[in-house]
């Protein structure tokens, strides 16, 4: 079994990462247990801060890579938060938590009656740091954002994205649901079809001379 380090430290992403990526015949290593600092997010898209990170804890490991960005983008906002989701209330002087995150996306759209949603993920996969075909596959969750947090489960805008389809916000779902329908797992989904698939071209000798 081969080692992969994942390039997050994010607990709420780790612990849906690790019911995802039990597909993979790979030991998932978190960059942190190697000691591994974040990466910088400086870029305005979220697959190039995807790349960014991804790199960074291969050339700093040695191993293979995964990483993700990720976040909720409102409509009425013009997709904000966008790339900046972690870190939206600090960017307007508040502090850098999901709690003031919350409170300052309801504070943006006290004056819109359109709270259409969505969440999105990106995934790129390095085979080592300077690889020049990552795999990279995307995810959509649509909703809607609610006035009133639901639910003790998920993380980040969890509380207040509903899903009017199943009249439950994405916290309010069980382990097993969110991880069927998020974007996270709508994007792990990609990915491992596109893994699999690189490895049965590689295994048929295509491309050899």
């Amino acid at each position: 079994m081969s080692d992969i380090v994942l390039a997050s430290n994010n607990a709420g992403k780790l612990a849906e990462f690790s019911a995802l990526l039990s597909a993979l015949e790979m030991n998932v290593i978190p960059q942190g247990q190697l000691g591994i600092p974040e990466a910088e997010e400086p870029h305005p898209t979220f697959v190039e801060n995807a790349l960014a990170k991804a790199r960074h804890a291969s050339r700093l490991s040695g191993l293979p890579a995964l990483a993700d960005d990720s976040g909720i983008c409102v409509d009425a906002l013009g997709g904000a938060p966008g790339v900046y989701s972690a870190r939206f209330a600090q960017m307007a002087g508040g502090e850098k938590s999901d709690t003031a995150n919350n409170r300052h996306l309801l504070q943006q759209l006290t004056a819109h009656a359109d709270r259409r949603a969505h969440y999105y993920c990106v995934l790129v996969y390095l085979r080592h740091a300077d690889d020049p075909q990552p795999l990279i596959a995307e995810g959509f969750w649509h909703g809607e954002v609610t006035d009133a947090p639901r639910g003790a489960g998920g993380f980040g805008y969890d509380p207040y994205f509903l899903l009017p389809d199943l009249g439950k916000t994405a916290a309010e779902l069980d382990k097993a649901e969110k991880n069927r329908l998020s974007h996270r797992a709508q994007a792990m989904q990609h990915l491992l079809a596109r893994l699999r698939a690189r490895e049965a071209h590689e295994a048929s000798g295509a491309g050899q001379p």
